[in-house]
């Protein structure tokens, strides 16, 4: 494993463990699976876990693991403050020693206001004595790092990083989104002010990897040295000097010991102009392909009438990239074949979704599309014959 600094020298690991995708199962956490894979991390040299107050159930899985194991001082535990739940002092007090009882913790390494998309939205919470609370938290070693979660532009990410001495600040980046969100203006000017960038969605949610178009995945492997799509993925960032860490939701132990592989060797300035150019080829190919670009991080939910909106574009993007079979097929056994049925066409636009996610996708429209060619005469006949006959009475 290799490390980076951070402002106050302490070494990260490059790769991080992102714990938004730990494995669920009947809607809760495996946590013996989550176990074996978190412990495989810290064992192979990962000392950055990344979790989040509305991640749900995973900071008491991440904390009961690390209690277990005895591993809380060879780790950093990064957390996020849900400031939009927030209305008072009181509130954002007893939200934070709920974060430290289920983590298991008296402190936290790295703290970060979770979706803190522009500097005007800071200016308000500092009215609300947000910047006080902060400060007196890092004196008494509560916190020891104050940071950030931002989707957005570049130029407002830049504000944000002028309004405050942050230690520190984490932002979507992949070959994919080069130049959009904070992108790679955001990233250089974060390490021109000497501020650590975390990396987020360096996969764009799995899309770089499993569901790339097929042409994209023979240029990768037709290309020299033979790496994998997520070696590709990963290997670009760690290319670049202002990247200290890169997060991973490794829902494996086989991912784990990939990207740790990865990460033994990746170094920054190693790629070659033959290297770019096929990264070139194979963002044509994605954009080619992909018609909702969706990172499933799941922010948009839940929808108030039930639809799994992260999956009904998961299936829409299947058909391009795949085939139309594949996303129908994905779709139909995941909406219609349930008891309570939640198709797309079910959405009543109410715009809940659109207001909270990341990506200003503009979901709305894209599900009325997606239904249109997901919900075809085959599906709308299998979901009536599954509510007629009461499959799951």
């Amino acid at each position: 494993m290799q490390y980076r600094s951070d402002r106050k020298g302490r070494q990260l690991s490059i790769l991080g463990y992102g714990c938004l995708r730990f494995t669920k199962r009947n809607g809760k956490i495996d946590f013996e699976k989550a176990e074996k894979e978190v412990i495989e991390a810290i064992r192979s040299g990962v000392n950055y876990f990344d979790t989040a107050y509305v991640y749900y159930g995973s900071e008491a899985v991440l904390g009961e693991i690390l209690e277990k194991s005895g591993c809380r001082s060879q780790v950093y535990i990064a957390t996020k403050l849900p400031h939009y739940l927030i209305k008072s002092r009181a509130g954002l007090e007893r939200c934070f020693q709920e974060q430290l009882r289920r983590l298991k913790t008296d402190y936290v390494d790295y703290y970060l206001m979770h979706m803190l998309n522009d500097a005007d939205t800071w200016n308000a919470l500092r009215e609300k004595g947000v910047q006080d609370w902060i400060e007196e938290k890092l004196r008494l070693g509560q916190i020891h790092n104050i940071g950030f979660s931002y989707h957005g532009n570049s130029g407002n990410f830049k504000k944000l990083l002028d309004s405050y001495d942050w230690d520190f600040c984490q932002i979507q980046y992949n070959y994919m989104d080069e130049h959009t969100q904070a992108g790679r203006e955001g990233l250089q000017y974060a390490w021109k002010k000497k501020i650590p960038v975390i990396i987020m969605e360096p996969l764009r949610g799995g899309k770089l990897v499993e569901l790339l178009p097929k042409e994209a995945k023979d240029l990768f492997e037709q290309a020299r040295p033979g790496r994998a799509p997520a070696e590709w993925a990963f290997r670009w960032l760690w290319d670049q000097e202002g990247v200290t860490v890169v997060l991973s939701g490794m829902n494996s132990l086989k991912m784990v010991q990939e990207n740790v592989r990865t990460a033994s060797d990746a170094a920054a300035g190693e790629l070659t102009e033959s290297d770019r150019a096929v990264y070139q080829k194979v963002r044509q190919e994605i954009n080619r392909k992909v018609k909702v670009g969706c990172t499933a991080c799941g922010y948009c939910m839940p929808c108030p009438q039930g639809i799994d909106i992260p999956g009904t574009f998961r299936c829409y993007n299947e058909m391009y990239t795949e085939r139309p079979k594949v996303g129908r097929k994905e779709y139909m056994m995941t909406t219609a074949f349930r008891k309570n049925q939640n198709p797309a066409s079910g959405c009543i636009r109410c715009g809940k979704c659109e207001r909270l996610c990341p990506q200003h996708i503009e979901i709305r429209e894209e599900l009325r599309r997606a239904a249109g060619e997901l919900e075809d005469m085959r599906y709308r006949v299998t979901a009536w014959l599954v509510r007629t006959f009461r499959i799951w009475r």
